[in-house]
């Protein structure tokens, strides 16, 4: 049985930067779909700015494209990820945008208003994030 383990910034970033990360079958198949009813994604992350070339070449490598918009963090942003997060999605909000979902795979992806329509939890093996 894998188990989740603690958030390793380091060992992280070692992965991100491998560009290897695979797309879940599921949420795969549920972006396609989104994108067929005009949904337009925004892909909000915890990925850093100096990361978007590698985090957009493995989204085209897994087959994703389309989205509206990536949203990764400034460097030296220094709050947490639910203040990051909820943030942001005020701000798209703000601009007049309708959040219909809001899907992450860790509680800091989706707390913080606005927290959109609907959330959806998914599991995440490789690490939680205390």
């Amino acid at each position: 049985m894998c188990r989740a383990r603690p958030y390793n910034a380091t060992s992280y970033n070692a992965y991100v930067l491998e560009g290897s990360a695979p797309a879940l079958p599921e949420t795969k198949r549920l972006y396609n779909k989104l994108l067929t009813v005009g949904i337009k994604p925004v892909f909000l992350t915890g990925r850093t700015e100096d990361q978007r070339a590698i985090t957009v070449a493995n989204l085209r490598r897994q087959g994703i494209s389309g989205w509206m918009n990536l949203l990764l963090k400034q460097p030296g942003f220094k709050g947490s990820a639910v203040i990051y997060k909820s943030g942001e999605r005020q701000k798209l909000q703000d601009a007049g945008y309708v959040i219909v979902g809001n899907i992450g795979d860790q509680w800091s992806d989706i707390l913080g208003a606005p927290e959109g329509a609907r959330t959806f939890k998914l599991p995440d093996p490789m690490y939680y994030i205390g």
